[in-house]
């Protein structure tokens, strides 16, 4: 049975015995990796293989006679061959937690809407780092987009767990081998602390837990913490917390530190704030000992008995631990002082949480290009704030989808209240993306541009003289397009709509065309004009209809023609007057009506002829009143009739033919003359039955057809 102090070393896949140990320097600090250096010897392993050793698991215990007092397990990260004198092989060798690994591996990647144990959780499970748990009593929401933006994994852990409040340590069983990383947020989960007496004679022995030295000390650190951050969302939002600091009686309260951007959108920006201030403070207070325990490591608790300085008499947490062993009789022939352990330690007050100072975080260099995403099929994929997500070309991880990024604010032209420019991007562009303050977790779309596959509208260089504004139809092959020319001599403004397009001037609209104005309309055009129009030809109208034309006029119609009217119908013409009807000509008025003319007057007819009325009928003429006609002629009457001239009235006629035959019939005949009756005739004859019968008129050969009625028109 030993009784004494001893240090073993096992590694996988080795004897348990293939190595002594001669000393080793356990390096140990809350939030950070540990570090292992051993000094060996091997009697049995004269020559090594590196993958013999290297990334194995390797196990240090430290014994008090066969007590377990502390076990260290790591893997093996260096390994290195020493001195051999035949009989026996000296090695180096240096020993990390698992969680070393994450320092081998950089990175470009995207977490979405996952908290901080859900990010932590992947790059440990993919670093093959599988006994960790979390201690959180703080919330931890979850975060919209955060990216690891060429760091390392063990880098962008220490940032994020910084930025959290969380600090972490390698757990270690006393009695096992069983070890695992541990994430809090709070010094209230560390176990159950120890006492440990202050004992300044440093002969004790080993097996007496205690302290011989203890010094502890303060410093000037900042004392207190503003954070400020702005959201799109609440732009009105202060987005600003203070913190100050605790425990700052020696030292002035003037020391502030800033941050913008604070990286948070809500009240959660106050535990930001609180966490900042912790890891700013973190050694303000700091006591530093010595003993020779291997059980006061980072992550436990101890309380000092026995200090003759009162005040320090209390719970203290580990932050920090250098343990150093030797044991030189390791190495046959050697004689040394036998096996030594020092440990020494930095505690701060147990009533206050220690937390990581905050880290640096990477910035983007300068704009990236970046493909806009959507889902299948959608070629418009934007939010109510006009945001689309993108795929980034260094984007292993994330699809090219509706998931591909966060929201993406995309930059226009002008911005304001309810009015401005607005061009959604679309699915497949490439598109200029540049980051709020250098911050990867920022990114907004500052521009666009073309690529191989997506070309310029037109044909350049050909078109180099073309400025072209032309959307696409959604889901179609059409387009709108405004397009400036500015070719020599050529120069033009053109616009395409696809289907409709729709102009509206509040005001007044004034277009000025100097040489031609062409319109061509494919269906049909209505124009309304409320008040008044005007339209002034300088030169020559010509307006052709190709069917029909209607014109409607609510009140007045005035034509005026300075000269010549010509009006040509094809078939028809109707014209309706309500009321009156009246027709002025200056000089001389002619009317041609190739076959026939009707002319019908509801109530009276009147004719005025200033001088002469002439009235030429080339066969019949036909006259018919329903009640009465007179004629009044103040000097001379003349009727002639070519062949036969007839007046009648009932049973009375009188009938002159073209031979000279007068023919008067009636059933009772009276002569009367105030003055005179004369005849005159050769031969007179009186009721002798000589009378000739009154001979019938002529029937006209081509009586004209009944005449149409044009009121139907």
């Amino acid at each position: 049975m030993s009784t004494g102090l001893r240090f073993t070393l096992e590694v996988d896949g080795l004897p348990p015995d293939a190595f002594a140990v001669v000393s080793f320097h356990l390096n140990q600090s809350l939030s950070s990796l540990f570090s292992l250096d051993l000094s060996l010897v091997s009697q049995q392993f004269l020559s090594l293989e590196f993958q013999q050793i290297l990334d194995k698991m390797a196990y240090l215990t430290i014994w008090q006679g066969d007590d377990v007092q502390r076990r260290v397990k790591g893997m093996v990260t260096w390994f290195e061959l020493g001195e051999n004198d035949k009989n026996q092989m000296l090695y180096s060798m240096k020993v990390c937690p698992p969680l070393w690994r994450t320092g081998l591996r950089q990175n470009f990647r995207i977490f979405q809407n996952e908290d901080i144990e859900s990010i932590l959780g992947t790059i440990l499970q993919e670093n093959g780092v599988t006994e960790w748990s979390p201690l959180f009593s703080d919330p931890h929401p979850s975060r919209e987009f955060c990216v690891q933006y060429g760091e390392t994994d063990y880098d962008f852990l220490c940032r994020m767990a910084a930025e959290e409040g969380i600090f972490f340590y390698e757990e270690h069983a006393q009695k096992s081998t069983d070890q695992s990383l541990v994430l809090c947020d709070t010094v209230r989960y560390l176990p159950e602390s120890f006492e440990i007496p202050w004992n300044p004679n440093t002969r004790t022995e080993v097996s007496t837990l205690c302290i011989s030295q203890f010094r502890y000390s303060a410093q000037i650190r900042p004392s207190s913490v503003v954070t400020k951050d702005y959201t799109f969302k609440r732009p009105g939002w202060a987005g600003r917390f203070d913190q100050e600091g605790q425990y700052q009686d020696y030292q002035r309260t003037q020391y502030e530190v800033y941050d913008y951007p604070g990286r948070f959108k809500g009240a959660h920006g106050q535990n930001f704030a609180r966490w900042q201030m912790d890891g700013w403070r973190n050694n303000a207070e700091v006591a530093r000992g010595t003993s020779r325990s291997p059980e006061i490591w980072p992550g436990r608790r101890i309380v000092l008995t026995g200090h003759p300085q009162a005040n320090l008499n209390r719970e203290w947490q580990v932050v920090a631990s250098d343990l150093h062993g030797e044991q030189p009789q390791a190495v046959p022939g050697r004689r040394g002082s036998g096996t030594t352990l020092d440990n020494h330690f930095a505690v701060i007050p147990a009533d206050r949480t220690w937390r990581p100072q905050p880290l640096l975080k990477p910035l983007v260099d300068g704009p990236q290009s970046a493909v806009v995403t959507g889902p299948a099929g959608e070629e418009i994929f934007c939010d109510e704030h006009g945001r689309v997500r993108v795929k980034f070309n260094w984007d292993r991880y994330n699809p090219s989808n509706q998931e591909s990024s966060c929201w993406i604010r995309v930059a226009q032209a002008w911005a304001g209240t309810g009015f401005g420019n607005l061009a959604i991007p679309r699915v497949g562009q490439e598109v200029i993306v540049d980051f709020l303050n250098g911050d990867p977790d920022q990114p907004i779309i500052m521009g666009r541009t073309y690529h191989q596959e997506n070309r310029t509208p037109g044909s350049l260089p050909g078109t180099k003289t073309q400025m072209t504004i032309r959307s696409k139809t959604y889901k179609g092959s059409g387009f709108n397009e405004l397009k400036f020319d500015d070719a020599t001599g050529k120069e033009q403004v053109y616009i395409h709509a696809q289907k409709n397009m729709n102009t509206e001037v509040l005001n007044n609209r004034t277009t000025d065309v100097i040489n031609n104005h062409a319109e061509k309309i494919g269906n049909n055009q209505a124009i309304t004009v409320t008040n008044n129009q005007i339209q002034n030809i300088g030169v020559n109208q010509i307006q052709t209809v190709g069917v029909n034309q209607v014109e409607t006029v609510g009140s007045n119609q005035i034509i005026k023609v300075g000269s010549n009217q010509v009006e040509k119908v094809g078939i028809i013409r109707a014209l309706t007057v309500g009321v009156a009807y009246q027709t002025t000509v200056g000089g001389i008025m002619n009317t041609s009506v190739a076959l026939l003319q009707s002319s019908q007057v509801g109530l009276h007819k009147s004719l005025m002829v200033g001088m002469g009325y002439s009235v030429n009928v080339g066969n019949n003429v036909t006259f018919s009143v329903g009640k009465t006609m007179k004629e009044n002629t103040g000097q001379t009457a003349v009727y002639s009739a070519g062949e036969h001239l007839e007046l009648c009235c009932g049973k009375a006629r009188l009938v002159l033919t073209k031979d000279g035959s007068i023919f008067l019939n009636g059933t009772h005949i009276h002569l009367e003359g105030e003055s005179d009756v004369n005849g005159d005739a050769p031969v007179i004859n009186w009721n002798c039955g000589a009378t000739q019968p009154v001979p019938d008129a002529p029937v006209p050969k081509d009586l004209p057809p009944g005449m149409p009625d044009m009121r139907q028109f």
